[in-house]
């Protein structure tokens, strides 16, 4: 994937749209995340501004996201200063991964004030600034960077707003021909000239410093040439060389720039000789060069996704020739960026945070494997309750040709039809009573444990299916969800409550749940944990709403809230149950449907279990685009 600055030039592009639009809402479901929701003469969309380090993006959204009850601090911040206001503008700071928007609002007082939002997107030192337009000072960031964070510039209010460092890299969008071909020649000098120095001597080296620090001492120390040179010699690493020389240009277009130069190279001779019509290297890599770029100067973007050769995913706001098939095509750059994307951030966020949990359960989901095992072994014992009886009466009955000392006896069992002789091992040390006593005992505790033992293996069996089935919800969960699946152990005595004993939390009696609509127009409601599970099942549906689960598979129960619906609602609700379900990737999954009113939660059973009847199975196949394209919204 590749978030460069092409890619930042065509959303610039597209979000032109919105100039003149208004903020009317601003929610912020997450730490990186804002929500922007505009409203305009030429319609209204929501804007997804991301600081996440690993997924930095800005585009428009379509996804519903579950906001948290109480804003947090930089969102009413931005609410105080924004919302309601006016964009004037949205720029790129020349090829960079920053853009500026520009919005223009009214103060407490009724005056007019105008605030410039800065978007950074860069890995992992993005950041979401907002600043004074007139003064430059920083109102707030979403991510705070104090000195010791670093000595270059500080994210703090109250502080002027410093641009990221200068990597000094040139315009690529603005050079010709013969710039291109001198800045080449330059390179090659300059690298030439430099495998001709000696190697410095180790002792004056110097201290060595790692990340933003090192690179901003180094930067000071040694300032980029802005004729292209100081990188690698164009011959040699052409696509290194033009990273290094361009602003703009990431690996993955260098590398599509240098495939180009490559095929135009190759029509007409070998590689390193004269190319097609008598060309030179660095000409054919111009030709490559220039024709790559030429959609991004007329802002032609045509959005592609697909994987490199090495079979990772990838994305690009022009189409490539390095991409691997199949590709897919998208109308905007917001669509790419949204189906590359897509919960990834938050899939990693939830990963972090589930990871104890995940740990936990598959530890006790063990331990109950392991006591399932041994039980087992004692039942198998325990079925040999009767044998030990009958061994008893025959000794009982044979006393007298039996000695004390015998380590077992022969004798004629009265109980076998043939009247076989059969072997009966003896304790040497007991007298022929006592044995006999011994296996009465035996008897008598095994047929007593039986019952024990069975309801243990039935409670075993039960609470691997919940660990089952908490593992299976963990796959699917949110945030939100991960708190209540939480909440839920601590309540079961899994976990210890480690709030504070002061703090009081709200008791939620309606859970948040996500609700799908049908292409027939029909509500589908789907519970994503135990909790949401029992609220749709038990509380919300009604007796003859339908009821689906995949049969036998640790899944989430969904409902269709409605008496009458097509085979197409059943489909898609179907679609639903399997892929949130432990049989995701499966084909040829069972779904079971019923009436509400034919399901049935056993008393004391654990939470989330029913019980039903009256069903029906389908046999669907998950599809994750279908189900994707289904509309979606969260309720409480």
């Amino acid at each position: 994937m590749a978030l460069d600055g092409i890619v930042t030039r065509a959303i610039v592009h597209e979000l032109q749209a919105f100039t003149g639009a208004r903020i009317s809402k601003i929610y912020q479901p997450g730490t990186h995340d804002l929500i922007f929701t505009l409203r305009g003469s030429g319609g209204g969309g929501k804007l997804l501004l991301s600081a996440n380090p690993t997924y930095p993006r800005l585009h428009l959204t379509e996804r519903s996201t579950l906001n948290p009850a109480e804003a947090p601090m930089f969102c009413m911040l931005l609410r105080k200063h924004c919302e309601g206001g006016t964009i004037e503008s949205i720029l790129q700071v020349g090829m960079e991964r920053i853009i500026q928007i520009t919005i223009k609002t009214r103060d407490e007082l009724g005056d007019v004030s105008a605030k410039k939002l800065i978007i950074e997107l860069m890995g992992r030192h993005s950041n979401i600034i907002l600043t004074d337009l007139a003064s430059g000072i920083i109102i707030d960031g979403i991510h705070h960077v104090t000195p010791s964070i670093s000595s270059y510039r500080i994210v703090m209010p109250g502080v002027a707003y410093t641009q990221p460092p200068e990597q000094h890299k040139l315009d690529p969008l603005s050079i010709d021909k013969p710039e291109f071909l001198k800045l080449i020649a330059a390179a090659e000098q300059a690298a030439l000239l430099r495998s001709m120095e000696p190697e410095p001597e180790a002792e004056d080296e110097g201290l060595e410093f790692e990340g933003e620090l090192g690179n901003l001492i180094q930067r000071e120390a040694v300032p980029q040439p802005a004729d292209g040179s100081g990188g690698p010699a164009p011959s040699s690493d052409p696509a290194g060389w033009m990273v290094h020389a361009f602003s703009g240009i990431s690996p993955l277009i260098a590398g599509e720039i240098v495939q180009r130069c490559s095929h135009i190279l190759q029509a007409g001779g070998a590689p390193g000789a004269a190319g097609a019509a008598g060309q030179e290297p660095p000409v054919a890599l111009w030709e490559a060069f220039d024709s790559t770029l030429e959609p991004v100067r007329g802002f032609r973007f045509s959005p592609v996704s697909g994987r490199n050769p090495k079979g990772k995913p990838m994305f690009s706001a022009i189409p490539l020739t390095s991409i691997g098939e199949p590709v897919k095509s998208y109308s905007s750059i917001s669509q790419c960026l949204e189906d590359f994307y897509g919960d990834k951030a938050e899939r990693d966020t939830v990963k972090q945070r589930v990871s104890d949990l995940i740990r936990f359960l598959g530890n006790e989901r063990s331990k109950n494997i392991k006591k399932l095992a041994n039980l087992q072994k004692d039942l198998d014992e325990a079925q040999d309750a009767e044998r030990y009886r009958i061994w008893g009466e025959l000794l009982f009955a044979s006393l007298h040709a039996v000695s004390k000392g015998d380590k077992e006896a022969s004798l004629i069992n009265y109980y076998d039809e043939n009247q076989a002789e059969i072997r009966i091992p003896l304790d040497p040390l007991l007298t022929p009573s006592d044995n006999a006593q011994r296996y009465f005992k035996k008897y008598n505790k095994y047929k007593n444990s039986l019952l024990i033992i069975n309801e243990q293996l039935l409670r075993t069996h039960e609470e691997i299916a919940y660990m089952d089935n908490l593992l299976q919800q963990l796959a699917h969960a949110s945030l939100h969800d991960i708190d209540e699946i939480r909440e839920e152990l601590v309540s079961q005595g899994y976990l210890r409550d480690r709030s504070k004993k002061g703090k009081k939390k709200k008791k939620t009696t309606r859970p948040t749940l996500q609700v799908f609509t049908s292409s027939e127009g029909i509500d589908i409601y789907v519970g994503k944990n135990n909790l949401q599970n029992e609220y749709v099942t038990n509380k919300l549906a009604s007796s003859n709403d339908t009821w689906l689960h995949t049969k036998d598979i640790p899944g989430s129960h969904v409902v269709i809230r409605s008496e009458t619906f097509g085979d197409t609602t059943l489909e898609e609700a179907a679609q639903l149950a399997a892929y949130f379900s432990q049989a995701k990737l499966s084909s040829s999954v069972p779904v079971d449907y019923t009436l509400i009113r034919h399901v049935r939660k056993p008393s004391g059973s654990k939470p989330g279990f029913v019980i039903y009847d009256h069903q029906k199975t389908l046999f669907v196949t998950p599809d994750e685009e279908r189900i994707k394209s289904l509309p979606n919204v969260f309720k409480s």
